[in-house]
């Protein structure tokens, strides 16, 4: 008689694999928002798992359990000036003019919030700028943090939507994180369509680590999420636009009397755009720089150019360039 052997499971939940990692369930979600942690996609209304041949990779990396820990270390502000041999009010101006971005955040018990940083990007950047670490600080450090300049929750934002973009292939879903920066205000004056806000919102990513799980951590994440500066509000508008002009020639979003059989196939293209193509991000860059990236401009027309800017609300329809 044949015996056959149990099958090993494909798949595990996030906290079996937490688990058998030795990992403190916020070091398993940080992980995986680093990409240090492969998993699958979830299925509708699941949440990811993770294949058995990545926990067995893993499991075989030199030094694990501690490698894997100390890229996953953060510290907060004290622990992270003590570590940089400076006072906390020195990281937190370090901090604040964009030298160190913070990866994740709590709330204390007076509900204010925590930045936490990553230790070796903390001792790496000691490494490289110890001209910032003693003496007096530079002037142009002073004249920021006079001016009141905190990029924390900026940085925070832009690594977790480039992180998300990294693993977001739909076009859809690639909009709907651009558009997960941006008030329902501008929204609506980016996306004036209805349906298309709607399906933005039903299909934006949700993130595999460090979602709050109290009403105030909640609340902390809805704020924290929403883009602040005018410079970076007009980066997302302007990334929202170009991914929304990729979604739409892929498929329309759907509306009362859609029928999927009638939607352009997958494979179908605009004929100016490559067949892997993407819009590429647009990066905050001053007006003055000509070597920066700026946005697309849909084969150089005047016309088209106009179009742009009226769709992110910077020009309206009817005013005529001079």
């Amino acid at each position: 008689m044949t015996v056959t052997a149990a099958a090993t499971p494909v798949c595990v939940s996030a906290g079996r694999a937490a688990q058998e990692l030795t990992l403190k369930r916020g070091e398993f979600d940080l992980a995986v928002h680093l990409g240090l942690i492969a998993v699958e996609p979830a299925a509708a209304g699941g949440r990811p798992r993770i294949r058995r041949q990545e926990i067995d990779r893993l499991l075989g990396l030199p030094g694990f359990p501690g490698s894997l820990r100390d890229q996953v270390r953060t510290a907060g502000t004290a622990e992270g000036a003590a570590l940089l041999g400076v006072r906390p009010v020195r990281f937190t101006g370090l901090a604040r003019i964009g030298c160190v971005s913070p990866i994740a955040f709590y709330l204390n018990r007076y509900r204010a919030v925590v930045w936490l940083y990553l230790v070796d990007e903390l001792l790496a950047f000691a490494a490289r700028e110890p001209d910032l670490i003693t003496g007096k600080s530079p002037a142009g450090m002073r004249t920021m943090l006079d001016a009141g300049t905190d990029w924390r929750a900026r940085n925070w934002r832009g690594r977790r939507i480039d992180r998300l973009l990294s693993r977001a292939e739909d076009p859809w879903a690639r909009a709907a994180l651009q558009a997960s920066a941006l008030d329902p205000v501008q929204l609506a004056e980016v996306v004036e369509d209805p349906y298309e806000r709607a399906y933005l919102a039903r299909v934006q990513p949700d993130p595999d680590f460090g979602r709050p799980g109290s009403v105030s951590g909640r609340e902390a994440m809805a704020r924290l999420k929403l883009a602040d500066d005018p410079d970076e509000i007009l980066w997302r508008r302007v990334n929202l636009t170009l991914e929304l002009e990729h979604a739409r020639e892929l498929r329309p979003a759907p509306r009362p009397g859609y029928h999927p059989a009638s939607r352009p196939s997958a494979g179908s293209r605009a004929p100016d755009r490559p067949a892997t193509g993407r819009p590429a991000p647009v990066g905050p860059v001053p007006a003055s720089d000509p070597t920066g990236p700026a946005p697309r401009r849909p084969g150089g027309r005047p016309a088209a150019r106009r179009g742009l800017l009226v769709r992110i609300g910077l020009r309206r329809a009817g005013r005529r360039d001079r």
